[in-house]
């Protein structure tokens, strides 16, 4: 009997009915992420029906010496749901309930494998509003939303996965299943344990079910597409704009990034003329409010043209300039990298990491674009043509200690939305102390002693 064979034979004797594969193109489909991490190599995959085979695929695994690896809609970019050892994978797929808002309490249970956009179409049919949303919400899972903190457009108006957090149902490396929240306004019974969960990225516990937070309908939103003249000119127009209006999103992008879209998307120019930045906002004021800042904006030089949006449907025309950047990226195989830094420093960050950039990899382009509202960009380095990915990737090892370090130097943090997994874990330290990090695995030793979930991210396995 084959290793694949007594394994199957193993997990089935414990999980009599549970779903699993060993199939190899299954495996190597659902055991890598949208990141460039090694992965692809799990020795089977399984897909839970409910919290009691959870159980009882973890305590299995613990009998059995084997590592486990949560996967939800596998949308991450830092390598936290890849398999790259003989891992199994624990598909959350099945964990696709979703009820109906709660009016009174605002509140909605959903599964761990409910997609994002599910639960937004949800609480908008119940007339109410899920707020967190990116450009992965028709693929992400709330389970792996909830694991890496999502952020996304609106974090301005309205924060991270983590403020919409009401409850979570979470088992941990013993198999125990813990019941955290129970979606109270007061609660004063000690620290909240579940905010632990949250961003954990699967090493501390499998999320199984959620409780989350909705809110109210936004009134008529104003998107407005401008040029900037220069790159001096973002943060002054942004402290204008959150002066004067009610701002849920911020988002810069560079002429490059428009390039690579409307070759790759079948879009006009956004503006009569190109400019080597443009600013996306939205708001929730009437035309007036917003045309009044756009004229203040001209006046002080800030930008040289615009528009604004005149219906929903040229809304939704003006966000793909910025939500198709990624998807017309993706054919270069760009090195992405998604920091944070305070928002008074966004300017000197793209300034000087633009000539570190230049003077260190003369022949690299760049593409930004970001959150700039909340400081958080989002640096895509494009290889040259004809240079081997290989090389490239070597290459832009290298620009990681360069790049986190000045994020560093700047106060900011080396992950923003995107997590930690495999491909930050080298460069944790840029962003967390020792005593963090050693308190972090102290954690995971409480709550997985045999360290059997999703070994090998974001914190340093314990010994």
């Amino acid at each position: 009997m084959n290793s694949s064979h007594k394994l199957t034979g193993a997990l089935k004797a414990r999980c009599p009915n549970l779903r699993l594969t060993t199939e190899a193109e299954v495996c190597a489909r659902l055991g890598k992420d949208w990141s460039i991490a090694p992965s692809g190599r799990p020795a089977a995959v399984v897909w839970p029906d409910n919290t009691d085979e959870v159980v009882a695929i973890v305590r299995a695994a613990n009998e059995l010496g084997l590592s486990l690896v949560p996967s939800g809609g596998r949308t991450g970019l830092s390598g936290g749901a890849t398999a790259a050892d003989g891992e199994v994978v624990v598909s959350m797929d099945r964990f696709n309930a979703l009820s109906s808002v709660q009016p009174a309490g605002r509140l909605i249970d959903a599964g761990a494998g409910v997609v994002t956009a599910q639960l937004q179409a949800q609480a908008a049919d119940d007339g109410f509003f899920y707020p967190v949303d990116f450009a992965s919400s028709g693929s992400s899972q709330v389970g792996g939303n909830i694991a890496t903190n999502a952020g996304g457009i609106r974090v301005l108006r309205y924060g991270m996965t983590r403020d919409w957090v009401a409850g979570l149902e979470v088992v941990t490396g013993t198999g125990e299943v813990l019941s955290l929240g129970r979606g109270l306004v007061k609660d004063a019974t000690g620290p909240d344990l579940k905010q632990l969960m949250i961003g954990s990225e699967g090493v501390l516990g499998i999320i199984t079910q959620t409780r989350m937070r909705v809110t109210s309908q936004p009134p008529n939103q104003q998107v407005v597409l401008l040029a900037l003249s220069s790159i001096d000119a973002v943060l002054p127009l942004f402290a204008a704009c959150r002066r004067h209006l009610q701002l849920s999103a911020f988002e810069y992008f560079s002429d490059t990034c428009v390039d690579y879209l409307l070759n790759h998307r079948d879009l006009a120019r956004p503006l009569d003329d190109a400019a080597e930045h443009y600013v996306l906002l939205e708001a929730d004021e009437d035309e007036a409010a917003v045309l009044a800042l756009f004229e203040h904006a001209a006046e002080q030089d800030w930008v040289v043209d615009g528009v604004i949006s005149q219906s929903k449907a040229q809304a939704e025309e003006l966000w793909q300039y910025r939500e198709g950047i990624s998807e017309s990226l993706a054919p270069m195989r760009p090195y992405k990298n998604d920091v944070v830094v305070p928002v008074s420093e966004v300017g000197r960050f793209l300034t000087e990491l633009d000539k570190l950039v230049a003077e260190q990899y003369p022949d690299f382009s760049t593409a930004w674009f970001g959150h700039v509202g909340d400081g958080n960009l989002h640096l895509n380095i494009l290889p040259p043509k004809g240079m081997a990915h290989s090389d490239f990737s070597r290459e832009c090892q290298r620009v990681n200690e360069l790049v986190f370090a000045l994020v560093d130097q700047l106060g900011g943090s080396i992950s923003a939305e995107h997590g930690i997994g495999t491909l930050k874990r080298p460069y944790l330290h840029h962003s967390v102390s020792t005593t963090e990090i050693s308190l972090l695995g102290a954690l995971k030793a409480q709550l997985d002693p045999n360290g059997i979930l999703n070994p090998g991210k974001l914190i340093p396995d314990h010994g």
